[in-house]
């Protein structure tokens, strides 16, 4: 693949957007991991986007697609391809009555607290979970009892040929969506709340964001939780009762404040997490013959 061609072929036919040659991705990761994007294109509207996504059709490639980057984990020899990422430009968010429209680059903070500001309940559970709502959607996130699948009702979507779609058909499940599976990409998600009180709104949120930062290490680069629930059982307990709490490799470790996550100690390389995490896979299939399945999305 001749990427000073493709770089020079972009840039030519939209000369508005924003492209990058060897892009380090551990600067769009949350994990601070990862070499370097061949092509890095910033995508600010959907124009941009169908512009962009045309034309690498036409070329015969199909692109990375990130957000915040909040769930990904990228190889040290980085991405052989081209990484488009939905910028801040596609980040709007429209409050109707009880529902709420959020492009795909809005962060669930930020809509959630949109959420408060209009005394609307139901989101509380997603004000804490890093990330954009464009990611949240595919991998349908959730956290303390609450999912995405919840109060999604429907998706706003570009499909592989390029027509923009919406669709209620998302087949939600257990951190998945139909999104994983296709060539589309998410551009916004319709939300149905409810009318509540903004204090016991606002006090969940205070209460939740709590109990994250006692019990969560936020203040290491990570991905969240590294592994899906198991199908009986929590990933978390059954690391922390393998003992496994502050294992290391290199700046990698299983975080000694949450079993369930791991950390970035300060320069960890793909490698070091991979290694810790095939190691924690290894002992909890030893010890109790379930094999971990990783939340994180491995690229590159």
């Amino acid at each position: 693949m001749n990427f000073d061609f493709i770089y020079r072929s972009i840039s030519e036919a939209l000369p508005s957007l924003k492209i990058l040659r060897n892009e380090p991705m551990k600067n769009h990761s949350s994990f601070k991991v990862g070499g370097a994007a061949e092509i890095f294109i910033e995508i600010e509207s959907e124009e941009q986007l169908a512009g962009a996504y045309a034309l690498l059709r036409e070329m015969e490639i199909c692109p990375i697609i990130i957000g915040k980057g909040s769930n990904i984990l990228v190889r040290d020899e980085g991405i052989k391809g081209v990484v488009v990422h939905i910028g801040e430009g596609l980040s709007g968010i429209k409050v109707e009555g009880e529902s709420i429209y959020a492009q795909a680059g809005a962060t669930m903070a930020s809509v959630a607290s949109a959420a408060l500001r209009e005394s609307l309940a139901g989101m509380e559970f997603a004000h804490g979970i890093p990330g954009s709502i464009g990611g949240g959607v595919m991998m349908n996130a959730g956290a303390y009892g609450g999912e995405l699948k919840d109060i999604v009702y429907m998706v706003r979507y570009m499909d592989e040929a390029g027509n923009i779609l919406e669709t209620e058909d998302c087949r939600f499940a257990y951190r998945h969506s139909r999104f994983e599976e296709e060539q589309s990409i998410i551009l916004g998600a319709y939300i149905k709340l409810e009318k509540g009180e903004k204090e016991a709104i606002a006090a969940q949120m205070k209460l939740l964001s709590e109990k994250r930062m006692s019990s969560q290490p936020l203040d290491k680069p990570s991905a969240g939780s590294t592994f899906k629930r198991p199908a009986t059982g929590y990933a978390a307990a059954m690391i922390d009762e393998c003992g496994l709490k502050g294992l290391r490799v290199g700046d990698a470790q299983v975080s000694e404040k949450h079993a369930g996550f791991v950390v970035n100690m300060g320069n960890a390389s793909f490698a070091d997490v991979k290694a810790v995490m095939e190691k924690v896979q290894e002992e909890v299939f030893r010890r109790f013959g379930t094999m971990l399945e990783p939340e994180v999305r491995i690229i590159g």
